[in-house]
């Protein structure tokens, strides 16, 4: 990944519209009549039906497609305590990836206000705008009472994404981490470096996929928590160990898995080397991990190694999970974020990564291949399919476990509609797009004669898809070009019955009739059939004198296979 400049930065956020996102109107406005129903006097109807069953709010207004992205500013990212004003450009940016990524809207709202029963009580007003709402870099210890408070007393979607995001994510990378380790969770040592928010939850996840709290370790900047401290809070206190142990060094020797959430640099090469064969060592620290890529990879070969950064495999990327997780609660209307739909999360994204995975999503990294393993664990955040996978498990989740206030039946019609709002089938065209005109190819048109034929022929040069071939008669394919004011300049025309192709023609019916000499062609035969233009165009493609073949508008599938 390239590195980025400060003023690279500051531009991007302040050319043109400052700040990163914006409200677009819905619904017509251009006449007296349109405003009519938006405002004064059409508004009133839609609010008396809201008067009566409050629910309907998710039918007359935004509600059921608008998260709050609401932070104090008390962690930012890794800038700490900087504020709500100074975090905002966060909280846009969370906004951004909500609407690209799953269709969302967003209001980023910064509270300034760190008393958590204030701050509970700010959002708890404001909470009927919305459909969920998304806690954001807000310091622990207080996050955990903030939004146990809210989950509690609010009739909407609540989630602090910096706790159950990761968690979700690298829970997903945990289970395919440890299939590939050949390791059963129940009976792995895990030490997890850091004790913050995201620690925590990260740690309680890995307790419900099956891991023993006996098997665990956690250290702060102090050292292992352990029963023998009296400066824990109560969160620390849960994961609190009785052996005699004090250092991070001491901890990951003999361990199964490391999971940091701390400093950069902690983890040294001998910590790596002094744990169990395929060890599993998540360094999310961020901008700079735990351990860098470099080192982690020179320390062992048997290493299955993730991080927070997109320039290096395995990437644990909350954008995995969040867009999609308050994707199917909003389209399920419901009441909350619970452990069944963070685990149905979970279960998709891990799953989704052992699968095939698309040409276009290889293109948009410019891979030439990803198959599950050591260096995929997890599928890329420009999958296409972790909307309607993870969406749809999280959606069935919430109706299963009672949360929900709609339900869905036709999942496959779900989905559908998921894509369609996304424009994903657009997009997946303009990817193939761009892949084809990374690398033309030389693609035989055989009906050039019908103009169809020709104009596609003729847009595929113009946009670069491809270098095409036509075959037919020059003058009768350039009066079609003419009189249908299509562009036929630097595509090259083949007429099979000219002079100069008869060597060509020849050869093709040589190799033909050598190939088919079992089935009783003779090469007189094979000469006949070199006057027939998808004949001879399957045999450019066969010879390698083209790449692909196009035909089909006057003659039968069934009909050109044959001659194959």
């Amino acid at each position: 990944m390239a590195k980025i400049t400060k003023e690279e930065a500051l531009r991007y956020h302040a050319e043109g519209k400052p700040g990163k996102i914006e409200v677009v109107p819905t619904k017509p406005y251009s006449t007296q009549m349109d405003l009519s129903l938006a405002y004064s006097p059409g508004v009133a109807e839609p609010c008396l039906e809201i008067e009566k069953n409050p629910l309907d709010a998710y039918k007359y207004t935004s509600k059921g497609n608008l998260v709050a992205v609401i932070s104090n500013g008390t962690a930012v990212l890794g800038l700490g305590d900087i504020g709500p004003l100074a975090g905002k450009p966060v909280m846009e940016g969370k906004g951004l990836l909500f609407k690209i990524f799953a269709g969302i809207d967003v209001f980023d709202i910064e509270v300034n206000e760190k008393d958590p029963d204030k701050f509970i009580e700010t959002v708890k007003a404001i909470a009927p705008t919305f459909g969920g709402i998304n806690l954001e870099d807000i310091k622990a210890p207080e996050c955990f009472k903030i939004e146990t408070r809210l989950k509690e007393e609010l009739d909407i979607p609540v989630m602090h994404d910096d706790q159950h995001g990761t968690a979700i994510i690298s829970g997903a990378g945990l289970i395919n981490a440890l299939e590939i380790a050949g390791k059963k969770i129940e009976d792995v040592k895990i030490v997890v470096n850091g004790a913050g928010a995201a620690s925590i939850s990260c740690t309680k996840l890995y307790i419900m996929l099956g891991a023993k709290k006996e098997n665990i370790i956690m250290c702060d900047s102090k050292g292992v928590i352990s029963t023998h401290r009296t400066d824990l809070n109560e969160s620390k206190k849960f994961f609190a160990t009785d052996r005699d142990i004090k250092t991070l060094a001491e901890a990951v020797v003999g361990a199964d898995v490391f999971l940091g959430l701390s400093v950069a640099n902690v983890l040294t090469k001998d910590m790596v080397r002094s744990m169990n064969a395929n060890p599993i060592v998540f360094a999310l620290a961020n901008p700079n991990p735990e351990i860098s890529y470099a080192d982690a990879m020179a320390s062992r070969d048997d290493i299955i190694f993730a991080t927070g950064r997109s320039d290096y495999p395995n990437q644990i990327n909350n954008v995995l999970g969040f867009p999609y997780i308050f994707r199917g609660a909003l389209d399920t209307h419901a009441k909350a974020i619970n452990e069944e739909m963070k685990l149905a999360a979970v279960y998709a994204i891990a799953e989704l990564a052992k699968e095939p995975v698309p040409d276009v999503v290889n293109a948009a990294y410019k891979l030439k291949r990803t198959t599950f393993g050591r260096n995929y664990i997890l599928p890329k955040a420009l999958d296409p399919r972790l909307l309607t996978r993870v969406s749809c498990a999280v959606a069935k989740a919430a109706i299963e476990s009672g949360v929900s206030r709609r339900t869905i039946t036709d999942w496959e019609g779900y989905a559908n509609h998921l894509r369609e709002m996304m424009g994903y089938d657009n997009k997946l065209l303009r990817s193939f797009t761009d892949m084809a005109k990374a690398n033309p190819k030389r693609v035989v048109f055989a009906e050039a004669n019908h103009v169809n034929m020709l104009k596609a022929a003729a847009e595929a040069k113009a946009e670069g898809i491809c270098i095409p071939i036509l075959l037919g008669n020059e003058e009768r394919l350039e009066k079609i070009a003419a009189e249908e004011n299509i562009s036929l300049e630097g595509i090259e025309i083949v007429n099979l019955r000219h002079d100069r192709e008869t060597e060509r023609r020849h050869r093709y019916a040589k190799i033909l009739s050598d190939k088919k000499a079992r089935e009783g062609v003779t090469y007189a035969e094979a000469c006949e059939k070199m006057v027939d233009r998808n004949a001879f165009g399957m045999m450019m493609v066969a010879t390698g004198d083209a790449d692909a073949f196009v035909t089909g508008v006057y003659s039968r599938y069934s009909e050109v296979t044959k001659m194959a």
